[in-house]
């Protein structure tokens, strides 16, 4: 068995929460709607702050169910940080030797999708429940991506005969 961690920074994840927001409700502008628009826009507010916490929070910890069977204890981060803005996430993940480390950064690149597609997912369905369910998808998307990424292996190698 072979242990990967893939780490994920917090500051990153409320960026692109923060960014993709911002451009859906501009994209939603009519000319009428603006209040609207700016009660979809995530914010540094402390309210807001603290939605997208607990949400990334959930989505970590179901990502970490979803993943049990190679989840490692050592090395995941622990739940009970997850609540401040700083810091990092961090999942180690025990992996069989014949894994195939070619596709780690799509792992990585999976799990960031589906934790943001996640936390956009709850943020939405608060502020503009119409535009929820597209979310919830992609992070479904997202977790059969993670799965096929983390099922890829390396073609065993035939070694000469010992005589």
């Amino acid at each position: 068995m072979r242990t990967i961690t893939i780490t994920l920074y917090k500051s990153e994840i409320i960026y692109d929460v923060k960014n993709k927001t911002f451009l859906t409700g501009k994209s939603r502008e009519n000319g009428n709607n603006y209040e609207q628009v700016a009660n979809m826009q995530a914010n540094d507010e402390d309210d807001n702050e603290n939605q997208l916490l607990r949400s990334i929070g959930n989505a970590f910890d179901t990502l970490k169910a979803k993943l049990s069977s190679y989840v490692s204890g050592t090395g995941t981060t622990a739940s009970n940080i997850l609540l401040t803005a700083e810091g990092n996430l961090a999942i180690s993940l025990e992996m069989p030797d014949n894994f195939n480390q070619g596709v780690i950064d799509a792992v990585k690149s999976a799990i960031d999708k589906y934790i943001v597609n996640s936390v956009l997912f709850d943020w939405f369905t608060i502020t503009k429940p119409d535009e929820a369910q597209t979310y919830f998808e992609l992070a479904k998307n997202n977790v059969e991506e993670l799965r096929e990424s983390l099922n890829k292996r390396i073609r065993p190698t035939r070694t000469a005969p010992v005589v």
